[in-house]
């Protein structure tokens, strides 16, 4: 067990859905927690809600049975408001899931990698940490990803575990579709700002996921590697 076994949050679609399919592909056992029981998941599925109080027991509870050597903490929530709409609630929840579930799934999962001497932990951040007007809360989130993936490389080194971030810009999840269909005027425009001219596909975000999650990948950590089309060199807001 333990070194193929491999623990995705947020697989109920999208990018974690994506990255649970070729991790799987790959040749690993998934083990994957989104809130509510999905059905067609290629892999162990737990129900577990990232935003509840009993988030940090439950994690430890899959820690116990599984003792999986790498983590993909990619469940996240998004928070859009101006800076006068933000709200205490707002600010609570992208922090529970986006940052403090991470934690949780580190700190569960960290023990069985020290005495393993091997770990391979992948964030999952957002171009929108480098700023997005609306995304305050968000964003905010998202940098605080980025920083703790660095402190816990820091941290986590000297056992052999490596910690990296991916951070994607504009991808065409069903969730983006939702708020901005193909061929809105707020989806044109922000195509028109990505360097290479077109939405990233959740496949593209999990291939360097797995790359990132891989044996190979052992002397690599502390790094953020945006997956946006250059979206995080040539695009704005």
């Amino acid at each position: 067990m333990g070194r193929e076994h491999v623990l995705v949050t947020g697989v109920s679609r999208g990018i974690g859905r994506a990255i649970a399919t070729r991790m799987s592909d790959d040749g690993y056992t998934v083990i994957g927690i989104s809130r509510r029981p999905i059905t067609g998941f290629r892999g162990i599925h737990r129900a577990v809600d990232l935003a509840a109080p009993e988030a940090r027991e439950g994690l430890a509870a899959i820690a116990a049975e599984f003792a999986p050597l790498r983590l993909i903490a990619n469940a996240g929530v998004v928070e859009a408001a101006p800076l006068d709409g933000v709200t205490s609630d707002q600010f609570a929840h992208a922090m529970r899931v986006n940052v403090e579930s991470v934690i949780w799934a580190m700190q569960a999962l960290a023990p069985a990698m020290r005495a393993a001497r091997f770990g391979r932990i992948v964030t999952l951040g957002s171009r929108a940490a480098l700023g997005k007007a609306e995304r305050a809360v968000y964003s905010a989130s998202k940098a605080g990803v980025a920083g703790l993936t660095r402190s816990m490389a820091l941290e986590l080194a000297p056992h052999g575990i490596t910690v990296n971030c991916v951070a994607p810009g504009p991808i065409d999840t069903e969730m983006f579709a939702e708020n901005q269909p193909e061929g809105s005027p707020a989806r044109t425009a922000l195509v028109s700002r990505v360097p290479l001219g077109r939405m990233g596909r959740p496949e593209e975000v999990a291939a360097a996921v797995a790359l990132l999650a891989s044996d190979e990948a052992a002397y690599v950590t502390g790094q953020t590697l945006y997956v946006c089309g250059g979206y995080s060199v040539g695009g704005a807001g």
